[in-house]
């Protein structure tokens, strides 16, 4: 039964003909510029691909793209150069087992044929989060001429100090023949005859302690690098030096502050350089002086790699500021029985491992040494950085 609303609810206009050629007419007209547009965007893309396919072709650095799972995305000719031919699909976590740490950080080692590769590693994630990008220059060059480079700073610096070697040598070994010559005196008793001969005996020590840490210093950082915690190094250390302070009247001090951090090095190499560094320390101060050791992480900035510092601290007479630019020269001292090497020694070790040694001191306020060293790989960088005190 129909009501009154019914009756009057208006049907809707019916569209003639020409109504409905217009609107096919402009259907076909939206439909026809979305598929030019949708062409010329094809071939955009098109011309974009072929672009990025030749720069990463051209790129001399092997470009690695991963997608969220670790797999392998896609590569350029220089990464197939480095890995094989094979790498799409791979797992990136296997693939990188070739790959070796080294001591600085953001460097590794690949061994390829008969030689071992240094490449420079860094990785980038896209702004999605799905994928991720890995950059690996091969920097085996340059590596190579930056250990020329420092051998050559180091013969150039012996080069420089022959003068100052010749007077070295020429001093122990005048007393050392001088005392022997002492020893063909018929009229010497025993006891004068076996205190020359002690102290020939350690003129001659001291030569050949002088030698020795010229090689040292001749040589540099050349050793094998291992692994190593470095709180149980600073309680080797402590051990060791805490009985000299002590017979000197001397407290002595370790603190390690840095958990379970690590470093990749020559472990004697940097060990030398501590005790170096101690001992200086305990030599320059008094009775009733102190002497520290602490070892903490060191704060980065600018979202670098945090390091390690050994730090040293003495209460001893302290340093002259006109003699603290000279006492890392080879051959300066202002001990009468030093060689004046060991801390062009320590410092040459530091570097050498990317790191260096950097002096604060003042005369009657003591001295610090701080030792600085980049962590190793994974070796508690999750720790607490502590800033420099």
């Amino acid at each position: 039964m129909s009501t009154a609303a019914d009756a009057t609810t208006p049907s809707p206009p019916a569209l003639d003909a020409a109504q409905l050629a217009e609107a096919f007419a402009l259907f076909s007209r939206a439909s026809e510029e979305l598929s030019t547009a949708y062409n010329a965007l094809q071939a955009q893309v098109a011309q974009l691909t072929e672009r990025l396919t030749m720069l990463l072709g051209a790129l001399p650095a092997g470009v690695v793209v991963l997608d969220r799972g670790g797999k392998v995305v896609q590569v350029n000719r220089a990464a197939e150069a480095l890995f094989g031919a094979d790498l799409a699909g791979r797992d990136w976590a296997q693939v990188g087992r070739a790959l070796q740490a080294t001591g600085t950080p953001g460097e590794v080692t690949l061994p390829r044929g008969g030689e071992t590769l240094r490449l420079a590693l860094s990785e980038t994630a896209l702004e999605s989060g799905d994928e991720r990008i890995l950059l690996l220059h091969d920097i085996t060059g340059t590596y190579q001429m930056r250990l020329a480079a420092e051998r050559n700073e180091r013969l150039a610096a012996m080069g420089e100090m022959v003068a100052g070697l010749a007077h070295q040598l020429r001093t122990p070994l005048a007393a050392a023949l001088l005392y022997t010559g002492n020893l063909r005196q018929a009229e010497l008793g025993a006891a004068e005859r076996a205190k020359v001969a002690d102290r020939a005996i350690e003129r001659l020590r001291y030569l050949e302690r002088l030698i020795r840490d010229m090689l040292l210093f001749a040589r540099g950082d050349s050793l094998g690098r291992q692994r190593f915690n470095a709180c149980e190094l600073a309680a080797e250390l402590a051990h060791t030096l805490e009985p000299l302070a002590r017979a000197r009247q001397i407290d002595f001090r370790c603190e390690c502050d840095c958990g379970d951090a690590a470093v990749h090095g020559d472990r004697k190499a940097i060990a030398g350089a501590l005790t170096n560094l101690l001992e200086n320390a305990i030599q320059a101060t008094g009775p009733g002086g102190s002497v520290g050791l602490r070892v903490a992480l060191e704060a980065a900035a600018g979202g670098a790699v945090p390091g390690l510092r050994f730090v040293v601290r003495d209460t001893g007479r302290g340093v002259p500021p006109e003699l603290q630019s000279r006492l890392f020269d080879p051959f300066f001292t202002t001990r009468a029985d030093g060689t004046g090497l060991g801390l062009a020694i320590a410092r040459g070790v530091a570097r050498g491992h990317g790191g260096d040694i950097t002096l604060r001191s003042a005369p009657g306020q003591g001295s610090i040494f701080t030792l600085a060293l980049p962590l190793a790989a994974g070796g508690g960088a999750g720790a607490d950085a502590v800033p420099e005190t």
